[in-house]
């Protein structure tokens, strides 16, 4: 039988990260991989993925590290749907997530693949989304023809599946707007930048939704400190199985852990329904929504030298799956996005 909500938080608050399940990894849900938790704050609960790391020792900035250490330049092109990066290191590759939204520009984008950027790389082509509608030149002090931040992920499945999967920008612009308003009702105001309205990054950055986002993240963060062979993290929100983010470097994984934890954090709050009781998900139901999400037909695209994406589509979830063909095909990341 499932768990109640209510009695699950009682025991959960007792223990760090609000811990229910038994710590050791439980019986794996895909091959070498297993599941520990959950890990518990009001109707977000996060159930941690635990595997063999197939980069050991592999040298990998994120893209906000590396804009914040200058060792990456993410340039304007004019173009809505393509941007260019060039990584200036010598020593580190770059490594951009689908979902990273880079600010500044012309129009604050979202970045539509997984990448691999090798070191010394010249300039490479970036598929990209717009999250900002209207704009089209420098906003305040900023450069029209960079971009100097990569704080934010998207928030929200329905924003991840129309990058991800529809991969139409009308559909993102739509979903930008839908988001904005549904924070703006639970926050009981509105969300929009006077700088830029339609800006999704500049409402990410709004101080009470900050807030309550950080509220979940203080519960969470540190559930992963002691578990050195943690790979990723699968998520439920009331009681329902939303996604998972699973990468092949243990290292990668923490670096992005901060990022997707907020990401799923505000996909929570927006979610949050105040006295509703729900019942938690089983590890079993973590485990048949990875391997059902796994399922369907194949659909690969080559991004660069380095970087295989392929995306799976099934009835109830997409799986989104890079792979490093400089490292023998090896798992770089797999997003999967509940339907």
């Amino acid at each position: 039988m499932k768990t109640s909500y209510w009695a699950a938080l009682v025991v959960g608050l007792a223990a760090l990260c609000g811990r229910l399940a038994p710590s050791g990894p439980a019986a794996a849900p895909a091959p070498g991989w297993a599941l520990s938790g959950p890990f518990i704050h009001q109707n977000l609960a996060v159930y941690l993925i635990h595997g063999r790391d197939v980069h050991p020792g592999t040298k990998f900035l994120t893209l906000q590290e590396a804009l914040e250490a200058k060792q990456v330049i993410v340039h304007e092109t004019g173009a809505v749907n393509e941007l260019q990066l060039e990584n200036v290191s010598s020593e580190f590759e770059v490594f951009i997530q689908a979902g990273d939204i880079v600010k500044g520009g012309r129009q604050d984008r979202v970045l539509a693949y997984d990448l691999l950027v090798p070191v010394k790389s010249g300039k490479v082509p970036l598929a990209a989304f717009c999250v900002e509608a209207g704009r089209w030149q420098g906003r305040g002090a900023e450069d029209a023809g960079k971009f100097s931040q990569s704080t934010g992920q998207l928030p929200g499945k329905a924003l991840r599946l129309a990058v991800g999967s529809a991969r139409q920008q009308g559909q993102v612009w739509e979903k930008v707007k839908e988001q904005q308003d549904k924070l703006g009702r639970k926050l009981h105001k509105s969300v929009a930048d006077a700088r830029s309205p339609s800006s999704l990054q500049l409402t990410l950055e709004d101080k009470e939704l900050q807030a309550r986002v950080d509220a979940y993240v203080g519960k969470l963060e540190k559930c992963v400190a002691d578990k050195p062979d943690v790979l990723g993290f699968a998520v439920t929100i009331n009681g329902q199985v939303e996604g998972a983010e699973v990468f092949g470097s243990s290292a990668l994984f923490r670096k992005m852990w901060p990022k997707l934890l907020r990401a799923a954090a505000m996909e929570a709050f927006t979610e949050q329904q105040k006295g509703r009781r729900y019942e938690l998900a089983e590890p079993d139901e973590v485990r048949a929504f990875l391997a059902a999400a796994g399922q369907g037909k194949p659909t690969e695209t080559k991004v660069n030298d380095r970087t295989r994406v392929t995306a799976r589509s099934g009835e109830s979830a997409v799986s989104i799956e890079a792979r490093d063909q400089g490292h023998k095909g090896a798992l770089i990341h797999r997003s999967y996005i509940a339907r």
